[in-house]
């Protein structure tokens, strides 16, 4: 049986139902019901119960579980009831958080899910992908990624990118031709293929196969998509928790020898060393930080920013140097036309005349050199191919109207070196070239000129009045596309060397406004520290102009063109660095080499771009950030962020997110960390002055995993305050605990273990040992919620407020509710080991609790002045 290569278009066509107007509604969507979404099945994912089960391999876990055979061995069954619930609550919270990062992995793959363009019932539609079925007609230009396998119906120069299937570097040249011969698949030159990357030109495919039918599909199951990696910060904590776990089992150890030593009974050793390692670890110190992340991704993820990687989280908050594209991020990448260069004089889109042969030829060249069409209102494909469109719309001339009327018989499309595109029409009978492009390009072709009194040679004069205008329109921050024609013999071929001999038309100038955000998005990262770039490919003058408008460019910057970095050495290049602003006419290598000069100097880059050409930079930046609505899918694919809106301000945004996240997870360790320095610090100076255990595992496990978690998360939830964007950018090199940070902890642990020890010998004196346990499990527990509204920021509770985060305001209350439970229902009492206590001592243990809080709040306040 044949293959799809070796059947022709028609053929092809046939065997699939289909023609080249495209399926029915109701054809695609009986086709999508039966075939399935256009997907690749995914791997064996871990099942929930081997997740669950790896919960247990965390060194500090085991710890807790040896605790909890020593309380069993010891008779104390209540305790050990309740560590091991302890334990297999945050097992099943562990488990449930793993099953709701791949549903949010999932929610953002179709988030970043690429679309195709496919004619349907005649009408050229953007659909996603997951909805392409066999029989769909595909258009492809350069950038695209290829969604499904397809055989070639129309090709027009087309090149790919099939390394991902054959392991060949080099672009393939494709064409619509009948192949007779079996060929391997790297021969297939008429077919397009599932995975692949479209690099020049442009074709007309119809698709053979979708999903595990496509041959990337047949070796899918052989691919494994996603490997997770650790964040830097999560490394950190790992390392963090393997050392603190070999300290505590020191520490215990000591401990315990330290109690035999003194005579102790063994079991009773036992509990006083498993009192302290319960003491020591935070227990949801991981699920803190997993949760913090979380929060701030899907912030993010509203604030229109899709982080791709966790670590880009990280990193955001360390950037200091932002190199942007122009078009759609810094502007409305609305182009729009301004002004019509015709005859030797400007006017008015509006102004055009079809009636009129010269404006009519004009006209002509904007809609047949154009492959972007306008569909109910929406422009699908360039938005300055559209604007031209839309130019000829305000003068009743329909796009859709005109290429009905004349079929395109040639193109060689547009490429960024040649930065020309040249279609043959017949125009009136007579075959013709129409070319639209870049004036300094497209003048240099140019041999006669058409103005309304005719045809004549293009004089040296003619040259200077047209660049002088294009001088003009460019400084004014406008973008100018030339257009041209010539006719030629009905057996001319179109070919590169058709691009000379034409005869000049006029101008046409279009606008895209800087966004409104963009001047105040510029000046909050310049207040940041962060510097901002613009990198463009547009004409040095007009970037400089827009770069001027938004505060990019001020008086001393430099202006470099591509050419310009081409000629400089590195060491050039490194010396003028922080001088430049604006770098026009650029290659993908010299943004590279942008990129590369920066980091040199020790700064943390973030790279904007949509473009094929910008991959390989997004991918050597610290931080790639690809474009959500205007971006190809494979500079999404080397992104580490996207941005939903294509918004520069979004990424201030994201910077500032990014900063907040990292505060909050700081701060939520020092609080969850200080806590438990109070609790080591309390149980070793009991162990030292041999007294009795002040708390029993039970009661350092509820503060751990109940009081302590939700001021944590609520911690985590604490909203950016305006002060972010004033400080300079973090040092990624510096880790979380810093020697100040230790410092801060042991102080604040400190005193509230004074507060607490106080606690604990007033319960001595007034009552038995477990009054004392009590009174110590009871101030130590009210201490650090307290302690909570410390660690929300390093400013005092009166300048941040309590109703700025009203999470922590019912964090506390939970907290306070929780520990009354256990205190007066004695069903509780009796699990927690806790013994009734009088008036009196439950007013000095609030007294005790609340006094480390005062004092860390007036240092806040002399420190800060508030």
């Amino acid at each position: 049986m044949k293959d799809w290569y070796q059947k022709s278009g028609e053929e092809v066509l046939s065997e699939l139902h289909t023609t080249k107007e495209g399926l029915s509604s109701e054809q695609a969507k009986e086709l999508l019901a039966r075939l399935g979404e256009n997907v690749l099945s995914e791997g064996r994912k871990k099942s929930t119960l081997r997740v669950f089960a790896e919960q247990f391999k965390d060194l500090l876990v085991v710890i807790l579980i040896a605790a909890a055979v020593i309380s069993m061995l010891s008779g104390n069954v209540e305790s050990t009831v309740v560590i091991v619930a302890v334990i297999l609550l945050n097992a099943i919270l562990g488990t449930v958080q793993h099953e709701k990062a791949q549903k949010s992995l999932a929610s953002l793959k179709s988030l970043s899910s690429p679309t195709a363009k496919v004619i349907r019932e005649g009408q050229k539609l953007e659909i996603d992908s997951r909805n392409v079925v066999p029989g769909d007609i595909l258009l492809l230009e350069a950038g695209d990624m290829v969604v499904a396998d397809g055989r070639i119906l129309n090709n027009y120069s087309l090149q790919v990118n099939e390394s991902s299937l054959t392991g060949e570097s080099t672009n393939v040249d494709k064409e619509d031709n009948t192949l007779e011969a079996e060929l391997p698949l790297a021969d297939r030159t008429n077919m397009v293929y599932s995975g692949s990357l479209v690099t020049y030109g442009r074709a007309v495919v119809v698709v053979t196969g979708t999903g595990m039918n496509t041959e990337i599909g047949k070796i899918a199951s052989l691919m494994n998509a996603t490997k997770e990696k650790k964040t830097p910060l999560q490394a950190s904590m790992d390392q963090f928790s393997s050392r603190l776990a070999l300290i505590i089992m020191m520490i215990c150890a000591l401990v315990f020898l330290l109690s035999l030593y003194r005579r102790m009974p063994l079991l009773d050793s036992l509990m006083f060393a498993v009192a302290l390692a319960v003491a020591a670890i935070p227990e949801a110190l991981s699920s803190i930080v997993t949760i913090v992340q979380a929060m701030g991704t899907q912030r993010m993820a509203k604030e229109n920013a899709i982080i791709k990687e966790l670590k880009a989280v990280e990193s955001l908050g360390c950037v200091s140097v932002i190199c942007s594209d122009k078009t759609g991020t810094l502007t409305q990448n609305k182009m729009t036309v301004q002004d019509v260069y015709i005859d030797g004089r400007t006017m008015a889109p509006e102004e055009l005349d079809i009636s009129s042969q010269l404006h009519r030829y004009l006209i002509y060249d904007a809609v047949l050199t154009n492959d972007s069409a306008i569909v109910e209102g929406k422009g699908i494909g360039d938005p300055t191919e559209y604007a031209l469109l839309e130019m000829t719309g305000k003068i009743n001339v329909s796009h859709h109207y005109l290429r009905d009327l004349m079929h395109r018989l040639e193109e060689l499309p547009f490429d960024s070196d040649r930065k020309l595109m040249s279609t043959k029409y017949h125009l009136h009978g007579v075959p013709t070239v129409l070319t639209k492009g870049a004036v300094d390009v497209l003048l240099d072709r140019m041999t006669h000129i058409r103005t309304s009194e005719g045809i004549r040679e293009l004089t040296a004069k003619d040259r200077e009045e047209i660049l002088l205008q294009n001088q003009r329109f460019s400084e004014n921050g406008l973008r100018v596309l030339g257009f041209a024609y010539k006719e030629v013999d009905k057996n001319h071929e179109l070919s590169l060397n058709s691009e000379n001999g034409f005869t000049f038309l006029g101008l046409i100038s279009m606008v895209d406004p800087p966004r409104e955000e963009s001047k105040a998005a510029v000046a909050d990262a310049k207040r940041a520290g962060i510097r901002t770039v613009m990198i463009t490919g547009d004409h040095k003058i007009t970037a400089t102009a827009i770069a001027k408008q938004i505060g990019i460019f001020e008086e001393g910057d430099m202006a470099v063109t591509g050419a310009e970095l081409d000629a400089m050495t590195d060491e050039e290049l490194d010396q003028n660095i922080t001088k430049t602003s604006v770098y026009a006419r650029v290659s993908p290598e010299n943004k590279i080499r942008i990129v590369d000069a920066w980091q040199r100097r020790g700064n943390i880059v973030s790279m904007t771009g949509d473009g094929v050409n910008d991959a390989p930079a997004l991918k050597k930046a610290d931080i790639g950030v690809a474009m959500g609505i205007t971006g190809t899918e494979v500079s999404k694919d080397a992104a580490s962020m996207i941005l939903s809106d294509d918004n520069f301000a979004t990424i201030i945004k994201a910077v500032a997110n990014g900063r907040n996240v990292y505060r909050n997870i700081k701060h939520a360790i020092q609080f969850l960390l200080s806590g438990n320095t109070a609790g080591i610090l309390s149980v070793l100076y009991t162990s030292l002055m041999a007294l009795p255990v002040p708390f029993a595992p039970v009661h350092l496990l509820f503060i751990n995993l109940l009081t302590d978690s939700l001021p944590a998360i609520a911690i985590g939830m604490e909203p950016a305050k305006h002060d972010l964007l004033g400080e300079k950018p973090r040092d990624p090199k510096e880790g979380i605990l810093t020697k100040d940070f230790l410092i801060k902890l042991l102080l604040q642990g400190a005193l509230i273990a004074a507060g607490t020890m106080t606690a604990f010998h007033i319960g001595l004196k007034t009552g038995s040992s477990a009054t004392a346990s009590t009174m110590a499990f009871c101030t130590l527990t009210l201490s650090r919620l307290f302690h909570g509204f410390n660690c929300r920021s390093k400013y005092s509770i009166f300048k941040i407020g309590f109703s700025s985060n009203w999470y922590s305001l019912g964090a506390f209350l939970a907290g306070v509710v929780l520990l009354s439970l256990v205190m007066f229902v004695p069903f509780l009492s009796r699990l927690f080991s806790v013994t009734a206590l009088n008036g009196s001592q439950i007013a000095v243990i609030y007294g005790l609790a609340v006094i480390p809080t005062i004092i860390i709040q007036m240092a806040k306040v002399i420190k800060y002045k508030n």
